[in-house]
């Protein structure tokens, strides 16, 4: 988790209910946020197995809009937003000109002519100013930091539909994954999208922040017989881990390409021009030096972030582990790091340097989880 600055903490709408609830509470990304309720063990088997409630307001909500709204996404995103019905979404990145990436986002589109991204929480005010920059010269296209105009509360889980569809009058089985449709929960209008960071089923709720509370102790209530509970950002980020998902400031960030990190997926490099465009056509012609790979610990210990990446046998360093744990459900150490090309193949062997002792490790095949149909 990110440290304490001078600078106060924002809260989310949800804030006094977290600590209300008994949260243990921790800055991140500039925001005072819940890390645990039950405990992250706890709250990662719940939503493996039943159901978890997410306060993830701390997310940024920028609206691009205008008759040149689409030409305006192409241009700094690495996907293809022309592939977009109203009511779908995509992962895509923020490109820099050197085909690194200033964030990564989901684009959702409205409308024909509007679009909203969802970008990370400390992140908001950069994207905000790099992506109106970016976009001036494209015509009638303006962004707008819509921020303050949401809350976010993330229903994860395998019964997560059966928590929310009493809630609201949307059919929400209708919705397909990375799709999303308009209507009401507990009364309340609300955008209610297919979406998750947790390797699970679920949905993501967009409603006003005055009605997040009301929102938020609803879906406990509705999810009291499934055996809902309210999450932190510590099980989140245990989830995510298992389920191979990147965190940007740990495993991508303006060092890393997609094509390096795993992502070349999200890269449409047959859509026309667009930042970091060339630079991505040049790596992929040239090939990677490097690749972000995962791997479990053969040997007894816990991979953490910044641990030394070493060959076996060899004394210099050749990577580092980007993000690592213990993970919960599938009881094992596992971590993601970046090595060079000819360290990445399936069941190559590394060693991590623990606190000055090499423990073996070996790449395997993400995500290290994948649920079940």
């Amino acid at each position: 988790m990110e440290q304490a600055t001078d600078a106060p903490l924002k809260k989310t709408a949800l804030n006094a209910r977290h600590r209300a609830s008994g949260a243990k509470m921790v800055p991140f990304g500039g925001w005072d946020m819940p890390v645990e309720y039950s405990g992250i063990v706890a709250e990662h088997m719940a939503v493996r197995e039943r159901v978890g409630l997410f306060d993830v307001s701390h997310m940024g909500q920028i609206e691009i809009a205008g008759k040149d709204a689409l030409a305006a996404v192409q241009r700094f995103s690495c996907n293809d937003a022309s592939k977009l019905a109203n009511g779908q979404a995509q992962y895509s990145g923020l490109m820099t000109p050197e085909g690194t990436l200033v964030d990564d986002l989901l684009v959702y589109r409205l409308a024909a002519q509007h679009f909203l991204l969802v970008v990370n929480a400390s992140h908001i005010a950069e994207d905000f100013a790099y992506i109106a920059e970016t976009i001036a010269a494209v015509g009638d296209a303006i962004a707008v930091d819509a921020s303050s105009r949401y809350a976010l509360l993330a229903v994860q889980g395998p019964r997560a539909l059966e928590v929310l569809q009493p809630l609201t009058g949307v059919d929400l089985a209708a919705i397909k994954y990375y799709a999303f449709a308009h209507g009401e929960v507990a009364s309340v209008r609300a955008t209610i999208s297919r979406t998750g960071y947790t390797g699970e089923d679920g949905f993501e709720v967009f409603v006003p922040p005055q009605s997040a509370d009301r929102v938020w102790l609803a879906l406990l209530q509705s999810g009291a017989s499934a055996g809902i509970v309210p999450c932190g950002l510590g099980a989140r980020d245990t989830l995510r881990l298992e389920a191979s998902m990147r965190l940007y400031g740990n495993d991508i960030d303006r060092t890393t390409t997609p094509f390096e990190a795993g992502l070349g997926w999200i890269v449409a490099l047959g859509k026309g021009d667009f930042v970091g465009a060339d630079a991505l056509k040049r790596q992929k012609t040239e090939g990677l030096q490097r690749k972000l790979v995962g791997f479990e610990m053969v040997d007894r210990g816990i991979a953490r972030q910044g641990y030394d990446l070493c060959a076996v046998g060899g004394t210099d360093k050749i990577g580092a582990v980007t993000s690592g744990t213990q993970t919960p459900f599938l009881k094992k150490a596992i971590g993601m790091g970046y090595v060079p090309i000819g360290y990445a193949a399936t069941g190559t062997e590394l060693d991590v340097n623990i606190r000055g002792r090499r423990t073996r490790a070996k790449v395997v095949p993400m995500p290290f989880y994948k649920r079940s149909a």
